[in-house]
């Protein structure tokens, strides 16, 4: 009984940090529940250390029941355009309304609404420009099977062609990023969309972008935009292997995709945000 407890102990303790607002806490319910999975496989073969060594192990292999089931079968269209959509529920997505509202009042422009699919994941985008900013900034609302989330994203692009994005997205990139193009990855608790403008100046600051070296955007290319960065992305990842074609229009992972995904899984695991 006293081993039982400990063990449900910590799952207790783990899930608690896991939910707390802290990065350091939740990466502290992360190694709790390693030690939990530990502790478990110790206790039932009568206190064995490599039994518990896989019982903490087992939780990064876990990736891979997707990866070999659904992600495996997947096949993607090379070429994806957006067509415009009427905006989603907002009842789905908290915390979409207000960012949508803190773009309008810090001076950006309502653009358009538009959306796409990928195999069974939906896409929306309510997107805005500001001039002066010399940005573009984005609600995109993701919806697959019963899950649904919303990140906020502002996009700079700059006069030698290079793109400048400051995003709380939620999870590790699916694909690598060209070498033209910079992420700045904030916590996906910061949702105020004023605090995320602040964070994306400095991000240009930082890397010694002023407002001169930005090109103002085209609020009637801006889907186009969008469209070009992904196929130069998807034509990226094709070059490295990540992916490849399926001769029919469509790509899918390949043996290396899959080894670069179950990375990108086990770092949000231990991240998360």
């Amino acid at each position: 009984m006293r081993e039982a407890l400990i063990v449900t102990g910590l799952v207790v303790l783990a899930l608690a940090l896991r939910s707390a607002r802290g990065t350091c806490l939740r990466k502290l319910g992360a190694l709790t529940f390693l030690a939990a999975s530990f502790l478990l496989f110790y206790f039932l073969s009568d206190r064995s250390h490599v039994a518990g060594a896989i019982g903490a192990v087992l939780w990064f292999f876990m990736p891979w029941i997707e990866l070999l089931t659904r992600i495996r079968r997947m096949r993607l269209p090379i070429e994806n355009r957006l067509i415009h959509r009427p905006t989603p529920n907002p009842s789905f997505f908290p915390n979409a309304s207000e960012a949508a509202a803190a773009m309008e009042e810090a001076g950006f422009e309502h653009v358009s609404d538009c959306g796409w699919e990928w195999d069974g994941m939906r896409q929306f985008f309510r997107l805005y420009w500001h001039p002066e900013e010399r940005a573009v900034a984005s609600v995109c609302l993701c919806e697959q099977s019963d899950v649904a989330f919303a990140f906020v994203s502002v996009c700079s692009l700059g006069t030698d062609g290079r793109l400048w994005r400051t995003t709380n997205f939620p999870f590790s990139p699916t694909l690598r990023r060209p070498p033209d193009v910079h992420w700045n990855h904030v916590s996906c608790c910061r949702c105020c969309f004023h605090q995320i403008l602040r964070d994306h100046r400095l991000f240009l600051e930082k890397h010694g972008v002023g407002l001169d070296h930005l090109r103002i955007p085209d609020p009637e290319e801006i889907e186009l935009a969008i469209e070009s960065e992904m196929r130069r992305q998807v034509d990226h990842n094709l070059a490295l292997g990540i992916i490849r074609l399926t001769g029919d229009g469509h790509f899918r992972y390949s043996k290396r995709g899959l080894l670069f995904l179950w990375g990108q899984f086990v770092k949000d695991m231990v991240r998360f945000c």
